[in-house]
Formats: structure tokens, C-alpha cells, sequence
């Protein structure tokens, strides 16, 4: 079975999350507060050794004024 976590798709996602923070200007410990998390789950996250499930990405697209298609295109 394929591991999804170090797949080509999941650094794209992982990617794409990053730059849509980055782009609206918050850091880690601000999205962190707002999605009621840890910073090192946004790290975590971000360095792609933590997966997330479709509704955490929701989540983010929210927080991140992104449609959620932006993430998994």
C-alpha cells in the first residue's frame, strides 16, 4: 500500500496550505489560536508529518478565504 503521507499529492497540499497562510498574512501561532490548535500541529502539519482529513481541511479553507477545490486541485 501507497503511503499516502510522502505522496506527490500530499506535498502539493501541504504546499498549497502554507502559501494561503502566508498569502493573508498570518503566521503559525495565529492560525493555531483561530482553529483552536497547538502551533506545532500547524508545524506539523505544514512540514507535512502530520495528515489531515477533509474537515480539518475545511478548516483551513475557511480560515484561509480559500474554496476548498484551491487545496486538492
Amino acid at each position: 500500500m501507497n503511503n499516502t503521507i510522502y505522496s506527490k499529492g500530499h506535498k502539493q497540499l501541504i504546499e498549497k496550505l502554507k502559501n494561503a497562510r502566508i498569502e493573508i498574512g498570518l503566521d503559525q501561532v495565529e492560525v493555531a489560536e483561530r482553529l483552536n490548535k497547538t502551533q506545532s500541529y500547524i508545524s506539523k502539519v505544514e512540514s507535512g508529518q502530520r495528515r489531515i482529513d477533509i474537515i480539518q481541511l475545511k478548516e483551513f479553507a475557511k480560515l484561509y478565504k480559500k474554496d476548498i477545490h484551491y487545496f486538492i486541485n
